[in-house]
């Protein structure tokens, strides 16, 4: 880094920000195969959190792919790439005291836990929607899956690209055998039994 670049301490810090929106911020890191449920479960998830007052933020890896990261690829050097920036974006909005929920596939451990280590300790929840490969390809909710095994998707998770399952997630969810509900459930009393939330 250039040593002309100095950081720059605020007055106002995450603590003071997380203390007037009344819960603490953290990253929800939703990851797990395309189909598994990502997106479903950590919108529902952030309706019934907004219902309750809490101040949250969602970060979707096909919106995110139309903006901040449009001119990557699906290289395993650009799915690390993609991480990377999405993690530090999620670090300046914890420090801004929001809950951040995330659906990336993120198929790397490695770049999961260098996100990991960007915020403190107990601000980065790992939830591996941890639905198998063959119940996903059933869903293909985007004709994704289709498109892989006929050759015209390269690089697609579970396919013709690795995904390495979280090593000690903080929640696991199957949703091939959870509801919705159930799922949302589950992440309500992780976060009330974290004190994440009231």
């Amino acid at each position: 880094m250039d040593k002309n670049i100095v950081w720059h301490n605020y007055a106002v810090e995450k603590a003071h920000r997380g203390e007037l929106k009344g819960h603490k911020p953290v990253i929800l890191w939703f990851t797990g195969f395309s189909g598994s449920g990502k997106s479903t479960v950590a919108n529902a998830l952030e309706s019934a959190l907004h219902q309750s007052g809490v101040h949250t933020y969602l970060l979707d890896g096909d919106n995110v792919r139309h903006g901040l990261c449009k001119d990557l690829s699906f290289s395993d050097a650009d799915r690390v790439e993609n991480i990377r920036r999405v993690g530090e974006l999620s670090k300046l909005m914890v420090d801004a005291g929001l809950v951040v929920l995330t659906a990336f596939i993120s198929p790397f451990q490695a770049e999961r836990d260098m996100v990991r280590n960007l915020v403190g300790e107990g601000e980065f929840i790992e939830v591996f929607l941890d639905t198998p490969l063959d119940v996903c390809e059933q869903r293909d909710p985007k004709g994704l899956y289709k498109k892989a095994r006929a050759g015209e998707i390269k690089n697609f998770t579970g396919i013709d690209s690795d995904y390495q399952p979280p090593l000690s997630p903080e929640v696991r969810i199957n949703t091939g055998d959870n509801s919705l509900e159930e799922s949302v459930q589950q992440l309500i009393e992780y976060l009330k039994n974290k004190k994440v939330i009231q």
